[in-house]
């Protein structure tokens, strides 16, 4: 456990350094989140009307913190494909280190990149009228709901390049997982406005759950503002913690094995 230990530390190192090397990889997930932040804020925010009187841009913030916390799954993904083009995978299967340590390194290292995404996007929501009206543990358990779910989301992402090996497939296939499930929620919309059997998939949708209990811890949702019995609805915050830790029981042990099946192809 202690070898594990320490070489998942050096390898988190290796992938922050080489970050600061190359700088320019940054700029996806500064870029998007602002664009994200200020295009729903201002342009959306003109046309719906939230239940409870709530602003537009209080509303949305929830949603698209989930939306960068999804992109992990390609991020991570690609990430994985690159590993395994380059032959660094092989390099590091042929070195006396543990296998998980690779994966967690990878993952560990998204979650850093998803967290300064936060910052900035908690920064540019500030400016265009977002508040957060709970306490600091209120908001840091909104924020650690969300890294929870941003871990979850990168495992996700390394099976998901072990098994396809190919970043064309992982664009594809990521879009037509993450897109649905954004748009298909309370995100960026009430669910109110909804058909009957539309909004009845929306709320079951879990996307629509994390969204809800980040709002609600930051104090985003008006007494009154969720109208559904649904129990995801009635209940987000726990759906939140169960739906992100049955991806992680789920996705970390099948991405292990995919790990070896897929280095020893190479």
């Amino acid at each position: 456990m202690t070898d594990t230990i320490v070489h998942c530390q050096a390898l988190i190192g290796r992938h922050v350094k080489h970050l600061t090397r190359t700088p320019e990889r940054l700029m996806s997930v500064t870029l998007m989140p602002v664009v994200f932040v200020l295009v729903f804020g201002y342009l959306f925010g003109s046309a719906i009307t939230v239940p409870g009187g709530q602003s537009y841009q209080e509303y949305i913030m929830a949603g698209i913190f989930i939306q960068v916390v999804f992109s992990n799954l390609g991020l991570t993904a690609l990430g994985v494909v690159g590993d395994l083009d380059n032959g660094l995978m092989d390099r590091f299967r042929s070195l006396p280190i543990s296998r998980s340590a690779v994966l967690i390194g990878r993952t560990t290292n998204d979650l850093i990149l998803a967290a300064w995404s936060f910052v900035l996007m908690s920064g540019i929501g500030f400016l265009i009228g977002w508040r957060i009206h709970e306490g600091i543990l209120s908001m840091l358990a909104a924020f650690g709901l969300l890294l929870l779910l941003g871990l979850a989301t990168s495992w996700l992402g390394a099976l998901m390049g072990l098994v396809l090996r190919n970043a064309e497939a992982v664009n594809g296939i990521g879009s037509a997982i993450v897109m649905p499930m954004s748009f298909l929620s309370n995100a960026f919309i009430p669910l109110d406005g909804l058909p009957g059997w539309m909004q009845t998939i929306a709320e079951w949708n879990p996307v629509s759950s994390v969204v809800l209990a980040c709002r609600k811890l930051f104090g985003n949702a008006p007494e009154g503002s969720v109208t559904s019995d649904a129990f995801p609805m009635q209940h987000p915050i726990l759906m939140a913690v169960v739906l992100s830790l049955t991806m992680l029981v789920v996705s970390v042990p099948l991405t292990l094995r995919a790990y070896e099946r897929a280095a020893s192809k190479k």
